[in-house]
């Protein structure tokens, strides 16, 4: 997917928001989403600035015409993604040059971000799990079994597991504490977690379809990406750690997982491609079905940031705990795509992949909670300390992709509070 004038760092839009700088959304992001205004109904938008250019009044104009204008109007994007990167292609470049300075000014087709709802970008019907860090499998396998801290497939496919589709919800959901069983004292307990953490990962969207037995080789799989979001995959430290053995998470990770409202485009993040680092000595080489002569990995810094009441209280910003980058992730969307697919897996439109814990190699690049209680609890600005999250505390994910002579791109956020376990549930 080439660069193209979409991306040309010069380019302004007639909308002011979007030419300010640090600007998530300028009009070299143009992601898509799904958006209501008061009193209406979902429709697909487009973000620009602080507005959302609502697609289905562009193309009741007559501004936006076209089967790919159409899908992106709707309200779900499994249309838009089931036609694939060409379509995401197609609509980008109609937008860019309805969006761009010298363009007539069309107002009216614009909503304030912060006058509208923001829902989920699909029905989810399928979402599986990466795990795809290594410093993230190290530091907590060392804790398992030091002399095998890594999975023993770790360097051979990307592992991952089928979560649950049903419990996915947009940004801003609040999580409710759950119950759950753990080990406390002598015995075990089903009461309010005590141990809740998030996890930092990238959302990966699914574009098109491959049938069921047909498997999407390494040399397409780029091109059943169509982009990227925040992915906060909640987890329940104490139930997940008793229930696991022998078939893995279950109760301890389908409480919710939160997704960024705007997708990135897989086209949007083309000037931000960058070569997969290379394996560690002493490392089997890739095998050869997923090996990839493209530079697949996202040169994308991702942070988590947590607001206490008490910091609430006083105005203060969330404090970030988490500052880490995506590219040195051991393996690439591409990759999980192309292992995804290799028995015939069939992926369809809308499916949502989730990257894993994106932990770097060094201190304040752990990626959950789990990770930063290694060195001891969280410290916070005015004094207040965490070991797992408590009731009002708010987590905040963004991140930003840049690269020398590209303008940066934000992902928006990904945000959720923690709000107090039902008295009962028996």
């Amino acid at each position: 997917m080439p660069i193209d004038a979409t991306h040309a760092p010069g380019l302004k839009s007639w909308v002011q928001g979007a030419n300010a700088p640090g600007c998530d959304f300028p009009i070299q992001n143009l992601p898509h989403g799904v958006f209501s205004p008061a009193g209406s109904a979902p429709r697909g938008g487009i973000a620009i600035g602080d507005q959302v250019l609502d697609v289905a009044a562009a193309v009741a104009a007559g501004k936006l015409k076209g089967a790919a204008a159409e899908a992106a109007a709707a309200p779900t994007l499994n249309g838009l993604m089931a036609l694939g990167r060409d379509a995401a292609l197609e609509i980008r470049a109609a937008v860019s040059a309805l969006l761009a300075e010298g363009a007539e000014p069309l107002p009216a087709l614009l909503h304030p971000m912060s006058g509208v709802a923001m829902h989920l970008p699909t029905t989810v019907r399928n979402f599986s799990d990466f795990m795809a860090s290594r410093p993230h499998c190290y530091r907590l396998g060392v804790k398992r079994d030091a002399n095998n801290p890594l999975p023993p497939a770790f360097h051979h496919l990307p592992v991952a597991y089928h979560s649950r589709a049903s419990s996915v919800r947009v940004s801003g959901t609040p999580l409710r504490r759950p119950w759950g069983q753990y080990p406390k004292g002598d015995g075990v307990v089903f009461a309010p977690t005590e141990a809740m953490d998030f996890e930092l990962e990238l959302a990966v969207w699914i574009a098109g379809e491959n049938e069921l037995g047909s498997p999407t080789p390494i040399s397409l799989a780029d091109s059943r990406l169509f982009g990227f979001g925040l992915l906060n995959d909640w987890s329940v430290r104490d139930v997940q750690r008793y229930e696991m053995p022998p078939l893995g998470p279950f109760l301890g990770k389908s409480v919710m997982t939160a997704v960024s409202p705007w997708v990135i485009t897989a086209a949007a993040m083309e000037p931000f491609m960058v070569a997969q680092p290379a394996r560690e000595d002493g490392d089997p080489p890739c095998p050869a079905h997923l090996t990839s002569t493209r530079p697949d990995a996202l040169n994308l810094q991702m942070r988590a940031a947590i607001l206490t009441p008490k910091l609430r209280a006083a105005g203060a910003a969330p404090h970030i705990v988490t500052d880490t980058p995506f590219a040195p992730m051991s393996w690439t969307p591409a990759q999980m795509v192309a292992h995804h697919t290799s028995n015939g897996c069939n992926l369809l439109p809308g499916d949502l992949l989730g990257s894993g814990t994106v932990s770097g190699p060094k201190d304040g690049q752990e990626a959950c909670i789990a990770e930063l209680l290694l060195r001891g609890p969280m410290q916070f600005p005015n004094g207040e300390t965490r070991r797992f999250l408590e009731d009002g505390d708010e987590v905040v994910f963004t991140a930003q992709a840049g690269a020398p002579g590209a303008t940066t791109i934000g992902f928006g956020e990904c945000r959720g509070e923690v709000i107090p376990a039902h008295a009962s549930v028996t």
